[in-house]
């Protein structure tokens, strides 16, 4: 399956703006004249929202508290440090900045392991020590029905690493270059590429070697995606932060941000509208503080259930 029928959230105990983070990821916003609490507020009350909202579509939500020390500002974005496999792996990833490294926790993995069959726990966060970081489904877009990992190359996104765990799943890895409109490397390839089982929103003009550019797309079509291009411009407002999950009843859905939702244009509508149901979520403290959406709070679980 491409698309989840169970994530996992985290909620934060203490949102805040990460100065660590903060250098290689240009999405990332101060807001002035909140203080410290009220942004913490602010984001706690999107976060409980995108998880009703979640919910009430039918899609199976874990949520799991953030632990208040150390401090971890970031927590909210699970998807980074895990990611999880219908053979019953999971796979811990090694995290760029320090103050993220604690967002690894085993008592997560033991609420997951008390649901779902969780069979073997596969760490590189040892290559920290090295200063080699890949980071969960940020870094990598897997295409599970076809076994490909797309990965943009970035000080977050190593590519012997991505080679490693391609390896381990036996998938075909991808790697490519991607820019903002500022030249500077974008630090995720969630977003600038969303992959569903029929289409891509995928943003093209990012990647400007032109080789590596006809490689993704090219390998988009041939594994049978519909691409349904988007501007950089779009990127800013992480239209390339989807994710398509499937709930207990009815059609996939298509979750992003309100951000995002307002800046497609109405044919990008239209053609996402063949494939899935939209669910815009208003995040606007978590994306700006942040500098991710809704794709990042999400971590897939696709561990086989306990038959309990």
């Amino acid at each position: 399956m491409q698309s989840a029928r169970t994530v996992l959230l985290v909620r934060p105990a203490r949102f805040a703006f990460n100065a660590e983070t903060a250098a290689s990821n240009h999405f990332q916003r101060l807001l002035a004249g909140l203080s410290a609490d009220e942004i913490h507020r602010r984001a706690c009350t999107e976060f409980d929202n995108v998880v009703h909202q979640l919910r009430a579509r039918q899609v199976n939500v874990l949520v799991v508290e953030d632990t208040p020390a150390p401090p971890k500002p970031d927590a909210i974005f699970p998807n980074n440090w895990l990611s999880t496999h219908a053979d019953g792996r999971a796979l811990l990833y090694p995290l760029h900045a320090p103050n993220r490294r604690p967002e690894r926790r085993a008592d997560v993995l033991e609420t997951l392991s008390q649901q779902f069959q969780l069979r073997e726990i596969v760490d590189f966060s040892g290559h920290e020590a090295e200063n080699h970081f890949l980071e969960g489904t940020g870094s990598i877009i897997f295409d599970h029905r076809h076994c490909i990992a797309y990965a943009c190359l970035s000080p977050r996104t190593d590519a012997g690493l991505l080679g490693e765990v391609a390896g381990l799943l036996d998938y075909r890895p991808l790697v490519f270059h991607a820019t903002d409109a500022q030249g500077q490397a974008i630090y995720h390839t969630n977003v600038m590429l969303c992959i569903g089982a029929e289409f891509a929103v995928v943003c093209l003009e990012s990647i400007r070697n032109e080789a590596e550019q006809q490689a993704v797309a090219e390998s988009l079509r041939r594994t049978g995606h519909e691409l349904i291009p988007i501007t950089l411009a779009q990127v800013a407002r992480f239209v390339g932060n989807m994710l398509t999950l499937q709930p207990a009843t009815g059609r996939e859905l298509l979750a992003m941000s309100q951000s995002a939702f307002e800046a497609l244009a109405p044919e990008q509508r239209t053609l996402l509208e063949r494939y899935c149901e939209m669910l815009p979520l208003p995040i606007p403290t978590i994306e700006t503080i942040g500098g991710g959406s809704v794709r990042c709070m999400l971590a897939e679980v696709f561990l086989p259930a306990k038959n309990l």
